[in-house]
C-alpha cells in the first residue's frame, strides 16, 4: 500500500495541481502560437546588416521588448536573469531562433513565460525540494489560490486543471489573470533559488505520513472512495462530477497545509521533485 501511494503521488491525476502542471502545460497548449500584445512598440528600421547574426539580435530585442512591456511578467524575467543568467539567456535565444524559423507565427509573451517556467523546472526544479520551509510552502499556497480562482469561474475548467489538462479556456483564464499566473511563476522560481542556496535535505514521506494525511482528509468529511481517489489514484465508479473533483482538490491542499510541518514538508518536497523529473 505504501509503494502504491508513492506511485500515486508520482502519477496520480488530482495531485497535478500540487506539481504546478497547469502553468507548465500553458507552453504546450493550443494557445501556443498567437500574436504578441498590441502594445509592443515596433523597433526602428535598421540598415541591412552585413552579418547574418543581425536578424537574430533583432528577434531577441523584440522578445525582450515584449517582456518589458508586459508589466505582470517583467518581475519574473528580471529575477530569472538575476538568479539563473545562463537559463535566462538560453530561453531568450531559443525564442529568438523560433521567431526566425520559416512560416512560424509570432509567439505570445504568455508563451515566453510558460515555456521559461517549463525549461527552468526541467533543468533545476529538483532544487525546490531543498528550499527553506516558508518558501517551499508558498508554492503550494499559491496553487491553492489559483485553484480557488479557477473554481470561482468555472468548475469544469477547475477539474481539468487538476488533471493536468489545459485548453483554450485555461489560456483565456490565464490571460485575464496574468498577475496571479506571474506570481505562481515567481514563487516557483524563488523555491528553486532557495533550494540552490540552502540545500536542505529532506527524507521521503513515510507510511505514517500518509496515514496522517488520510486522517486529516477524513476529519474534513471525506469518505473512503474520495480519499482513495486522492491518495491511491483510484478512479471511482461512476467518476466524480466536476464540482466534486474541484472541491476534492481544494480539500486535499487544505489538509496538506494543516499537517505538522515535518510531515507537510516531506510530502511537498517529494511532490516538487517528482514534477521536475516528469
Amino acid at each position: 500500500m505504501f509503494l502504491e501511494r508513492l506511485l500515486a503521488l508520482a502519477t496520480g491525476a488530482i495531485v497535478a495541481i500540487c506539481l504546478g502542471l497547469g502553468l507548465a502545460m500553458m507552453a504546450l497548449g493550443p494557445g501556443r502560437k498567437t500574436v504578441e500584445p498590441a502594445h509592443e512598440a515596433p523597433l526602428a528600421e535598421a540598415a541591412p546588416a552585413p552579418e547574418p547574426v543581425a536578424p537574430r539580435l533583432s528577434a531577441r530585442a523584440r522578445i525582450e521588448q515584449a517582456i518589458t512591456a508586459t508589466e505582470e511578467y517583467r518581475a519574473f524575467f528580471q529575477r530569472l536573469r538575476q538568479a539563473f543568467p545562463a537559463d535566462y539567456t538560453a530561453a531568450i535565444e531559443a525564442f529568438a531562433d523560433e521567431r526566425q524559423s520559416g512560416g512560424v507565427e509570432t509567439t505570445s509573451v504568455d508563451f515566453y513565460l510558460a515555456e521559461s517556467v517549463r525549461r527552468l523546472r526541467q533543468a533545476r526544479g529538483v532544487l525546490a525540494a531543498k528550499a527553506e520551509p516558508v518558501v517551499l510552502a508558498r508554492v503550494f499556497d499559491l496553487q491553492l489560490d489559483v485553484l480557488r480562482a479557477i473554481s470561482a469561474e468555472n468548475k469544469k475548467l477547475c477539474a481539468a486543471f487538476l488533471y493536468g489538462g489545459v485548453d483554450q479556456d485555461f489560456h483565456s483564464f490565464a490571460a485575464r489573470r496574468r498577475a496571479l499566473v506571474a506570481e505562481m511563476a515567481v514563487v516557483g522560481l524563488e523555491a528553486i533559488a532557495s533550494g540552490q542556496a540552502k540545500q536542505l535535505e529532506r527524507s521521503s514521506p513515510s507510511e505514517e505520513d500518509f496515514r496522517a494525511l488520510e486522517k486529516a482528509l477524513a476529519s474534513r468529511g471525506l469518505r473512503k472512495p474520495e480519499i482513495d481517489s486522492l491518495l491511491d489514484g483510484k478512479t471511482p465508479d461512476p467518476p466524480f462530477d466536476d464540482k466534486k473533483t474541484c472541491a476534492l482538490g481544494q480539500t486535499y491542499l487544505e489538509a496538506l497545509r494543516a499537517l505538522p510541518e515535518p510531515i507537510r514538508l516531506r510530502i511537498y518536497g517529494l511532490a516538487v521533485e517528482l514534477m521536475a523529473r516528469s
